[in-house]
């Protein structure tokens, strides 16, 4: 019988290794926030290579979000949130590709970063303290639980095509549907 104990754990310690949905996505925020800081103090190549990787992993978060996450959230009481919210990925994306065709040696290739930090920033924090509250009270913890086993695997799927941040320029027609 010692298999059977083997194999619970093995079930435990991957449904621990899953984050729920709301997890998943403050753990996103965060990371891209870390990526900010260490853009702002680097030059050169290093400076090219940081932004895309914060370019991809936004670009990552953005396709878990308007895919994933804000169809299964949507309701009465978030509809109007979640129509900023694309709204505000337009831009973000907007602001991303402008920058993909910036060196990162041009004076303006900062001011860019800078515009994108403040509405990603500003765009996390109302999620955080707006929409995920009320995502709380729409779904249940299983729910949150299935969503982000579902993101996660998307992010995963994302990440390996390679450079994510490709599809950003072709993206910034109009926002996502909800």
């Amino acid at each position: 019988m010692q298999d059977g104990g083997d194999i619970s754990n093995l079930i435990e310690t991957l449904t621990e290794a899953s984050m729920n949905a709301l997890e998943l996505l403050k753990e996103q925020h965060d990371e891209v926030e870390q990526m900010f800081e260490k853009i702002e103090n680097v030059t050169g190549p290093r400076k090219k290579a940081l932004f895309e990787k914060l370019a991809d992993a936004l670009a990552v978060h953005a396709t878990i979000e308007e895919k994933h996450f804000y169809p299964s959230v949507k309701a009465e009481q978030t509809e109007e949130l979640l129509r900023e919210a694309v709204e505000e990925h337009l831009s973000v994306k907007r602001l991303i590709a402008d920058s993909m065709k910036c060196d990162p040696e041009d004076e303006q290739f900062d001011a860019k970063i800078a515009v994108l930090k403040e509405q990603v920033l500003e765009h996390a924090k109302e999620e955080e303290k707006e929409l995920f509250p009320k995502v709380r009270k729409l779904l249940s913890r299983d729910e949150l639980d299935d969503l982000g086993m579902v993101m996660e695997d998307m992010v995963k799927d994302l990440q390996g095509m390679g450079a994510p941040r490709m599809q950003v320029p072709s993206e910034t027609g109009a926002p996502a549907p909800l």
